[in-house]
């Protein structure tokens, strides 16, 4: 039976830690959250940002932007934000309305104030092997399998999805950590004999229950990053009961990746704090 990776509890704690590194360290830290539209998905995930900060003393703005503003309203909005002395970090919920050109909002955010990671300019130096800021679920789980001893180093890894805000960056992470990396998605060929040769598998698909057992090598860690609704209930991309039975360790979802995702920009908040305290980024 595998060993349930604890990312609630595992983001608990670093909360805590970081808590405590804030209050003695003479910063104020503050970040600003952009939602345009009303999307209830969305702003459920960013009241759950600024519960956060309030647990470890970030200090947060938030900005509503109505579901027609235009791009360059809301390019506008962001640049006030980057000029704005108090603000450490800018988190633009995505996804955006269909008529929001995301890249260029994207673009137009502060790469020193980037704490969500999608700059151009710092999935760069995440790709060179030189990040500052790197996407905050790929790293959050990177964070999750060093609290549990688990190092990628010579082990084969296989990311399922080849999105910019997960599988991409997630694999980036895992070359950088010294990982063999195989990129899977909707045009490879005879995926599950692909996925059974991992020793290391996350699974960021956004289907139900996508991995089952038999695409699983006995004693494989699985991360599950799906965030998938079915009847109200959420579930990821693993089929977890069966996936436990052979694996050696698995994300749960939820109370895996998730808490983690939270944490990490928690945590690149407070770094860029400490960065723009020091000077204007490189």
């Amino acid at each position: 039976m595998a060993t349930v990776l604890d990312g609630k509890g595992v983001s608990e704690r670093r909360l805590e830690r970081l808590r405590e590194a804030i209050d003695s360290s003479g910063l104020h830290p503050r970040l600003a959250t952009v939602l345009v539209g009303d999307d209830p998905a969305s702003a459920l995930y960013v009241r759950m940002k600024h519960r956060a900060c309030e647990q470890v003393h970030i200090g947060s703005i938030h900005v509503t932007l109505p579901e027609d503003a235009t791009t360059a309203q809301v390019v506008e909005t962001v640049r006030r934000l980057n000029q704005d002395p108090e603000i450490s970090g800018i988190l633009v919920q995505i996804p955006m309305p269909v008529a929001v050109d995301q890249e260029a909002v994207i673009g137009a955010v502060s790469p020193a104030k980037d704490v969500d990671g999608f700059h151009p300019c710092n999935l760069g130096r995440l790709f060179s092997g030189r990040p500052r800021f790197s996407p905050c679920t790929p790293a959050g789980i990177m964070t999750l399998l060093e609290e549990y001893g688990i190092d990628p180093a010579g082990r084969r890894a296989v990311v399922i999805g080849r999105s910019i805000d997960v599988g991409r960056p997630m694999a980036a992470l895992l070359l950088n950590a010294d990982a063999t990396v195989t990129v899977c998605h909707s045009r490879t060929r005879d995926l599950a004999a692909v996925t059974r040769e991992a020793d290391l598998l996350v699974a960021a698909v956004g289907r139900p229950r996508f991995v089952t057992g038999d695409m699983v090598r006995e004693g494989a860690v699985v991360v599950d990053v799906g965030t998938n609704r079915v009847d109200g209930k959420l579930m990821g991309d693993v089929d977890f009961e069966a996936v436990r039975e052979r694996a050696a360790a698995i994300t749960p979802v939820p109370g895996g990746v998730g808490p983690m995702t939270i944490a990490t920009l928690m945590e690149n908040t407070f770094a860029a704090a400490g960065r723009q305290a020091c000077g204007p980024a490189p």
